[in-house]
C-alpha cells in the first residue's frame, strides 16, 4: 500500500478544500470499496479525507412524501427503515441483495453509487486497464467477460457497475445532492454516472471534490421490485438484475420504470422497453417482446470463458418474470 496524509476535518466544506486541493486525494466513507483498493495498488492517493461525523446520517421525511436519505446512512439501517420497505420495496430489496450484512453496516448511501468496476482485470495491477490506467488498453476484450457489459460499452471498456442500489434508484426518479468547490447542487440520479465512450476512467460526472451529501426520493404510488441474478446466494455480484416500479390504471399499465444492472457500464434504463409497454395490457407475451425490443442493442462479447451472450436471454426472462409477478400482484390474477 502507498503511503498517504490522512485528514479528519471538521465540517463537509473543509472536507470538500481537502480533497479539491490535492488531484490525487479522495473521500473515505465506509470504506468498504476503498479499502480494498488501497490494498491491491488500485487506488493510490497521496491524502485521504475521513467523513465519518460530517454528513447526514438521518432519514427524514421530506414536505412531498418523499424522503430525504443523508448520505452517511448505512445500507442497513435504510433497507430496515419501515418507510423505505413500505414505500420503496424495490431500493429495500436491492439493498438486501448487496454484499454481507457486516458489509452493509459499513457500506454508506453516499459511497455505494460510487463504488468502482469490479472487473478483475480493473483490481488486477499487471494488466493493461484503460479504467485505471488510460490508454493502456482493456485486457477483457477476449479475455474473461462473463461478468462484463453486453449494453452501452465501448472499445476501450467493457466493465459493469456493480452497484445494487443505483439500479433500484434508478427508477425512482431520486434525486443527488452534492457539496463542491463551486458550491452546491442537485440534480437527477439518471445523470450521476456515465457510458465509458473514449474516457473509461471517469465513472460519473461529478468533479473531483464534488461530495455526495444526500439523496432524495420523490412521493410514489408505483409498485416496484428487484430481482438479482448471481452465481452465489450471497455476497455475489449481479450477472443480470432488474428493478421496476409501475402503476396499472383500468387493466392497463399507466405508468412503468425500469432498469438493469450487471449489463452496462452503469445502471441502464430500459427506455425502448418502457416506452412499448405504457398503455398495454399485462401479458407474458408482451413483457417477452418489450424485453426482447431493449436488446435488441446488446452486444455480446466472446471470451476466454464462452462469452457474456447468455446475459441477453436471462435479462428478457428476468425482466419477464418481475413484470408478471408486479402486475398479477396487483390485479389479483
Amino acid at each position: 500500500m502507498k503511503p498517504f496524509a490522512f485528514a479528519s476535518p471538521d465540517t463537509v466544506e473543509d472536507a470538500v478544500r481537502a480533497v479539491a486541493s490535492e488531484p490525487s486525494a479522495v473521500f473515505l466513507g465506509g470504506g468498504t470499496n476503498l479499502v480494498d483498493h488501497l490494498k491491491l495498488g488500485v487506488a493510490r492517493p497521496d491524502r485521504v479525507v475521513r467523513l465519518s461525523g460530517l454528513v447526514s446520517t438521518e432519514i427524514r421525511d421530506a414536505g412531498d412524501g418523499g424522503l430525504v436519505i443523508g448520505a452517511g446512512v448505512r445500507n442497513s439501517d435504510l433497507a430496515s427503515d419501515p418507510r423505505v420497505r413500505e414505500r420503496y420495496p424495490v431500493l429495500a430489496e436491492a439493498l438486501l441483495s448487496g454484499a454481507s450484512p457486516q458489509l452493509r453496516n459499513m457500506a454508506t448511501v453516499g459511497g455505494n453509487p460510487l463504488q468502482r468496476t469490479r472487473c478483475v482485470y480493473f483490481q488486477d495491477v499487471t494488466t493493461p486497464c484503460n479504467k485505471r490506467s488510460p490508454g493502456t488498453g482493456c485486457s477483457a476484450m477476449g479475455g474473461h467477460t462473463r461478468q462484463h457489459a453486453i449494453l452501452g460499452a465501448s472499445e476501450h471498456c467493457v466493465a459493469t457497475h456493480p452497484s445494487d442500489m443505483a439500479v433500484a434508484l434508478a427508477v425512482l426518479d431520486a434525486s443527488v445532492r452534492v457539496t463542491g468547490p463551486s458550491g452546491s447542487r442537485e440534480f437527477p440520479f439518471a445523470e450521476l454516472h456515465r457510458l465509458p465512450g473514449d474516457h473509461p476512467e471517469r465513472d460519473t460526472g461529478l468533479a473531483h471534490g464534488e461530495l455526495i451529501t444526500a439523496i432524495t426520493l420523490p412521493p410514489t404510488t408505483r409498485r416496484s421490485a428487484y430481482r438479482k441474478v448471481r452465481d452465489r446466494a450471497s455476497y455475489g455480484f449481479a450477472l443480470v438484475s432488474v428493478a421496476v416500479a409501475l402503476s396499472l390504471a383500468d387493466g392497463v399499465i399507466d405508468d412503468i420504470r425500469m432498469a438493469f444492472g450487471g449489463v452496462a457500464h452503469k445502471p441502464w434504463r430500459a427506455y425502448r422497453a418502457e416506452e412499448a409497454l405504457r398503455g398495454e395490457r399485462p401479458a407474458v407475451r408482451v413483457f417477452r417482446a418489450a424485453a426482447e425490443a431493449e436488446l435488441e442493442q446488446a452486444r455480446p462479447l466472446e471470451g476466454l470463458d464462452g462469452g457474456n451472450g447468455f446475459k441477453v436471454p436471462l435479462t428478457v426472462r428476468t425482466l419477464t418474470a418481475v413484470l408478471r409477478d408486479l402486475t398479477t400482484e396487483e390485479t389479483g390474477r
